[in-house]
């Protein structure tokens, strides 16, 4: 009987050291399996974005080119004593010339025989020379320069043949948080740098300029990202993942970080269309007047009319040919009225124009209307 007991003892034994094993073993073994399952899927996702971006830049890389200026720049004249005679005369020393050339901004190639966008902020000075260096080291001289006045954006032209152009994308279907990947030239120094974020914001209304030429003026509708973008990249593209050209970097917030702005590529597009309507010619017109609005509430407040008031007008130009003077405004441009509603209402009636063109204008001068012809010139 006691042998039995012992017996059925030893069988329990058996039995719970058998069932300890196997959960032992099954709790060891299902963080195993859990590990195994979940590491592949982090892996692919980090691949592919990695591929995307390096896939983008990689095709991209030839069509981004670096834009330079070349000017002269002359200190003022200066006033000199001598230190070991305090009774001598102070002389006046001329100012010293100092050539200046360095990288100021981006761009990218649209046409394979040379044709590049930019800012125009970045090629504003009319009186400097330009050159464009490309990715394979080479340097061009800029030949000729079409500048729109309206969205900070400009053509240049280089003498080249067999270039790549980047493809253009389409603005109009953009979506916030997806992937935004800017190449351009920060500081004028570090060529072909890449950034990546996402579009943070569309619609936004901003003030561009460049720091080394000191221009700024407001655009409407850009795109908002967070890819870093720096002085001298204006002018470099935006690019999304299937590497098309979806804006053309602009500006920074000055106040925070990581808050890039671009131009739409739409914008470019229709540049380049009115481009190529026109003969792809780079002569704009223009009348040579500077001038500032009078809306309704000014010309109220002023006993004023509403349109175009002339603050000054370029000697030799068709206006100042045709008898425009300061303090004229300017209410009709060839029968279209001239409200102070829109700032650029003047501005986009005369690049629908061709140089050549003669257009009347209705102008009102100390409350007497009159009209007189311009013949639209070459903008300088």
């Amino acid at each position: 009987m006691k042998k039995l007991i012992i017996l059925v003892v030893l069988l329990i034994a058996i039995v719970y050291v058998g069932q300890a094993t196997h959960l032992l073993s099954t709790n060891i073994n299902l963080p195993s399996l859990s590990s195994t399952v979940s590491t592949p899927t982090v892996k692919q996702t980090v691949v592919y974005e990695e591929s995307v971006i390096t896939n983008v830049v990689k095709e991209a890389i030839p069509s981004v080119v670096t834009v330079g200026i070349k000017t002269t720049s002359t200190t003022g004249n200066s006033l000199q004593f001598d230190p070991f005679n305090p009774f001598s005369p102070f002389q006046q020393v001329p100012g010293q010339t100092q050539n200046i050339e360095q990288n100021i901004g981006s761009g990218f190639i649209v046409s394979a025989d040379g044709l590049i966008i930019t800012n125009k902020h970045v090629v504003s000075d009319t009186s400097a020379a330009y050159q464009v260096l490309t990715n394979d080291g080479k340097k061009y001289t800029v030949d000729k320069i079409y500048r729109d006045p309206l969205n900070d954006l400009a053509i240049l032209k280089i003498n080249a043949s067999g270039l790549k152009p980047l493809k253009l994308g389409d603005s109009s279907h953009l979506e916030l948080g997806q992937l935004a990947i800017a190449i351009g030239t920060p500081l004028g120094e570090f060529t072909n740098t890449v950034t990546k974020g996402i579009i943070s914001g569309l619609g936004r209304g901003i003030t561009a300029g460049s720091p080394y030429e000191g221009y700024v003026e407001k655009l409407d509708n850009v795109i908002q990202t967070d890819a870093p973008i720096s002085p001298g990249n204006s002018g470099g593209p935006l690019l999304n993942s299937a590497g098309q050209v979806i804006g053309i970097n602009t500006a920074i917030a000055s106040g925070g970080q990581n808050i890039g702005f671009a131009i739409p590529v739409n914008v470019v597009k229709n540049l380049i269309d009115n481009f190529n309507k026109n003969g792809n010619t780079f002569e704009q017109p223009y009348i040579g007047v500077r001038y500032k609005m009078i809306d309704k509430q000014t010309a109220v407040l002023n006993d004023m009319v509403q349109g175009a008031y002339v603050v000054e007008v370029v000697q030799g130009s068709p206006a100042d040919s045709a008898g425009i003077q300061t303090e004229d405004v300017i209410t009709e441009f060839d029968g279209q009225k001239i409200n102070g509603s829109n700032d650029q209402i003047l501005t986009q009636l005369i690049n629908k124009k061709k140089v050549g063109d003669r257009v009347q204008l209705k102008i009102v001068r100390n409350k007497e209307v009159k009209t007189v012809t311009v013949t639209l010139g070459t903008a300088p």
